[in-house]
């Protein structure tokens, strides 16, 4: 059995895509190769102003183009919208939700949380949709990966925080989840809870590999 060496980011849930990737396809081996991106070290700097920018992409790309890994391995959605040049995406997975979450301390649904409850979001679009529906919530930007955003909302600095439905799916805490929210209120990414395999253009053996799970 061939091994492939497969970068990501070192959250507990970019560990569950590379395992989500592999048994998708069993006839290879993902060996993990964790890169701390920018993203990862700078839990300060709001993402309202980085997305669709290469702030969680950029060192996994460069090491792709360095030759140190075969594949990269992202969410869907945080594929920057200009590319670098010798990369393409061998594969886009079906999500396996769509949708955005509420998780609040009290159980209170978007609908019932008290005038002036703080909610927290990393997404300028999620408190767009969330100050249009809900004027008189505080909405506040919330960084750190999945866990270390529960336990914000745990230890009382945020009253309900929005997360991508698929992120607690793949970290089997469902259990967390007060709401699933409607598109008709918040509008998700369309690659929400996608994953993207990306390689260098010039392994044409890799991309038949992986064309094989494309579903997008």
């Amino acid at each position: 059995m061939h091994t492939y060496k497969a970068g990501t980011r070192p959250s507990p849930l970019a560990l569950k895509q590379v395992e989500e990737i592999q048994k998708r396809l069993p006839s290879i081996s993902l060996e993990t190769a964790v890169i701390r991106t920018r993203g990862d070290k700078d839990k300060v700097s709001s993402l309202w102003n980085e997305q669709e920018t290469d702030f969680f992409t950029r060192e996994i790309e460069s090491a792709l183009l360095g030759k140190s890994i075969d594949i990269a391995i992202h969410s869907a959605k945080d594929i920057e919208i200009d590319m670098p040049a010798g990369l393409v995406i061998a594969a886009i997975t079906s999500s396996i939700s769509p949708f955005e979450c509420l998780v609040s301390r009290d159980n209170f649904s978007l609908r019932n949380l008290k005038s002036g409850a703080i909610v927290g979001t990393s997404s300028r679009k999620r408190k767009v949709a969330l100050t249009g529906f809900r004027p008189d919530l505080v909405v506040k930007d919330i960084r750190g990966n999945i866990d270390e955003r529960l336990k914000q909302l745990d230890d009382g600095r945020f009253d309900a925080i929005i997360v991508a439905h698929a992120a607690l799916i793949r970290l089997n805490l469902e259990h967390r989840i007060t709401k699933i929210i409607p598109k008709e209120i918040m509008e998700p990414h369309p690659l929400q809870g996608c994953l993207a395999v990306q390689i260098r253009s010039d392994r044409q053996d890799l991309l038949s590999i992986f064309r094989s799970i494309n579903e997008n």
